[in-house]
């Protein structure tokens, strides 16, 4: 994840304890959505470095109705925040809310909040319009002299946003996960390198690669990796690196070379 300058890290060891008094104390009165919104505004200023005045903006208009704060960077939205009551439950209608909002003003990012809770969402502009959940965390949980505490916050921060530190987080998340490491592991030079592994252990032995991936699928990698939505993408994902990292074919000069290991493995099924 992106490194915290040290402005913003003395900031969020500072801003984040006070906070957490003032969200319990809010918890234990039941305040209403109006005050939790004017609660999360002060968070957004004191813990995330906007400007309250100039940089957060409130009950924009959407379509007729209005989102209740969003950042708003040199002229241009740069995520928006529905707040809900701080004893609200966040539920899939508010999510639902939160990313209509989003899809109709062109927003990409959207965050659902309870003051306590946290919760960041990238919308897909596709058809139909998707989204997926970057990041949550609970704000009472968090400590602000750990790094890893620090970096959740820092992707809503006004450094983190100028630096498009969700962006490079979202491709981090995209590009190393269980769904794509396991896209990964099935690819051909990946089982090729499992077959040269098990010649070297038993050199009699022969392994076909779908031996070997037949075994992956059924013992090894638990079925969730393997099956929906998310380990489709990432195995088009997979095979498309794959594919642009395939080995061009030996020209004719390099006929007397001695073969590779891959060379003696495809010979293995001749």
């Amino acid at each position: 994840m992106a490194v915290v300058p040290k402005k913003v890290a003395e900031r969020l060891m500072r801003e984040v304890r006070a906070f957490q008094r003032v969200l319990r104390a809010a918890r234990d009165r039941d305040v209403n959505e109006s005050d939790t919104v004017t609660i999360v505004t002060d968070m957004l200023a004191r813990v995330f470095g906007f400007d309250k005045y100039e940089e957060v903006t409130s009950e924009l208009a959407i379509r007729g109705t209005f989102v209740d704060l969003a950042i708003k960077l040199e002229g241009s939205i740069k995520y928006l925040v529905e707040v809900k009551a701080i004893g609200l439950e966040l539920k899939e209608s508010h999510l639902r809310q939160a990313v209509n909002y989003g899809a109709n003003h062109g927003v990409q990012w959207v965050v659902l909040t309870n003051g306590i809770n946290w919760e960041l969402y990238r919308i897909a502009f596709e058809r139909p319009i998707d989204h997926e959940l970057i990041c949550s965390f609970d704000f009472l949980e968090l400590n602000p002299k750990k790094h890893e505490d620090q970096e959740w916050l820092f992707l809503l921060c006004k450094k983190g946003v100028s630096t498009e530190a969700i962006e490079e987080f979202h491709e981090r998340v995209q590009s190393v996960n269980r769904f794509v490491i396991a896209a990964v592991v099935l690819t051909e030079p990946v089982l090729n390198s499992i077959r040269l592994g098990l010649r070297r252990i038993s050199p009699d032995v022969k392994v076909a690669k779908d031996e070997i991936e037949n075994i992956l699928l059924s013992e090894v990698m638990k079925r969730e990796v393997i099956e929906g939505d998310a380990a489709a993408k990432a195995k088009r994902r997979a095979e498309r690196a794959a594919g642009k990292t395939r080995p061009r074919k030996k020209s004719k000069r390099a006929k007397d070379v001695r073969p590779t290991d891959q060379s003696d493995l495809d010979r293995d099924t001749d």
